[in-house]
Order: structure tokens, then sequence, then C-alpha cells
């Protein structure tokens, strides 16, 4: 069993914010892969299915950011799950929007929904780092993370979320290289050979034909003999 939890804030005038990005990541895998019902439980919502022929419990902490450890050790001491089978899904200030790293133990950066779990499970747990970018200076942090996402930032979220879904039973199956992967294929799709190669015949102009191209022989009428006498007068 695997613990999966997903860091933001309670309330619907969080539901949108950049750092509620950790609960959207639960809620779109859960929708998509068939999971149970939401339900309150350790201080949250939680709710149980399962990926890649793994069962996984996810959990939604509604202590507000900065408690999230509470809720997260409840769980993990009644499930009995050790620190190494819980993944955290948290917004992450250093890494571009739409990026997602994998990262297993390690300090909390100052975020302080890492803060509170490492003080109640340590901090040898798994993190999807999912990168919102940052507002150029530490003083607009608090603001910025506490604000909703802006319509132009929609698409690259949408292409996040859905990545993530996609590569879910990958990371159940502890295979992170096959999971980003999946990211990286809806947030940075290849281009397809064949329509390159369509764009490039269509930017190639057709050969035109020579304005002063030679006209062709006129026929000859004459018998070989005629041909033949004309030629020594």
């Amino acid at each position: 069993m695997q613990l999966w939890v997903g860091l933001g804030n309670p309330g619907a005038k969080y539901a949108a914010n950049r750092h509620n990005i950790g609960w959207m990541a639960l809620d779109r895998i859960a929708a998509d892969h068939g999971f149970g019902p939401w339900r309150a439980k350790f201080q949250g919502s939680l709710c149980e299915g399962n990926l890649g022929g793994q069962k996984v419990v996810m959990l939604k902490p509604e202590t507000f950011m900065n408690l999230s450890g509470q809720s997260v050790g409840e769980a993990a001491r009644f499930f009995k799950i050790s620190p190494a089978e819980i993944t955290v899904f948290h917004d992450e200030l250093d890494l571009a929007p739409g990026k997602a790293r994998v990262k297993t133990g390690g300090g909390h950066a100052g975020h302080n929904g890492l803060r509170s779990i490492h003080a109640h499970i340590g901090e040898a747990y798994g993190r999807v780092r999912l990168g919102i970018g940052h507002p150029g200076h530490k003083d607009r942090v608090a603001a910025y993370v506490l604000s909703d996402f802006a319509k132009a930032e929609q698409d690259w979220l949408d292409d996040l979320l859905r990545g993530l879904s996609d590569g879910a039973p990958a990371l159940a199956k502890g295979d992170s290289a096959k999971f980003l992967n999946a990211v990286a294929l809806r947030t940075a799709p290849p281009r397809s050979s064949t329509s390159a190669s369509k764009t490039t015949a269509a930017a190639t102009p057709a050969p035109t034909q020579k304005a002063d191209a030679d006209p062709p022989p006129a026929h000859d009428a004459r018998t070989t003999l005629q041909r033949l006498m004309d030629k020594f007068r």
C-alpha cells in the first residue's frame, strides 16, 4: 500500500490557488482512474483505488498548509505506512511553470506544508514537485502562491495535470522515469515528422518551366531518298 498526499488549503476561496496544485493533481488522478469517493478521515479527505496493480490511498489534508503533517502523520500511523511509501505532491517555486520533478528525501526549502510533514514523519518520503514559477522577489511569494492561476496559465496547467494522470500507474510501480516521460509527452509533445515533411513540402515552390525553352522540332515529311538527294544538292 502507498499513501499519496496532495498539499493545499481547504475552502472554495483557495481551490484555484497555485498553492493548491497538489490537491488538483490528486483530484485529476482519482477521477481518471476510478478511485472511490472522497470521505472525511485523518483531518482531511481520503479515497482509495489501484494504480498499476498497486493499492494507493490518496489524502488531501484539510488542516491548512502549515499543519499538513498532523493529517499525514495520523494516516501513516493508522495504515502502518513508512515514509518510503509516502509520496507528496506539492507546488514548487523553483521550477518553471508546467515542469515536474520527482525527489526522495532532502530539505523542505521553506515550504510550510513540507516543513510540517518533516516534523511528523521525518524527511525520507517521496515528493512530486510541481513547478509554478517564482514571482521574482521573496516579498511577493506569499501573495503569489495564494493567488489563482491566471487564465493564460490554464492550458499548461491542464496539460500538466493530464500528464500526471497518464503517468500515475508508472509512479505507483516505482518507475519515475516513465512517469516523467508521460508528463513530458503532454507538456512538450514531440513534433510530428509527417507534419514537418508536409510543412517543408508546402514551403518549397514547385519548379517552373523555362520561358525560353527550345520548341520541339517540326515533323519532316520527306522520304529518305529525298533527304539524301537534298543533302548533295
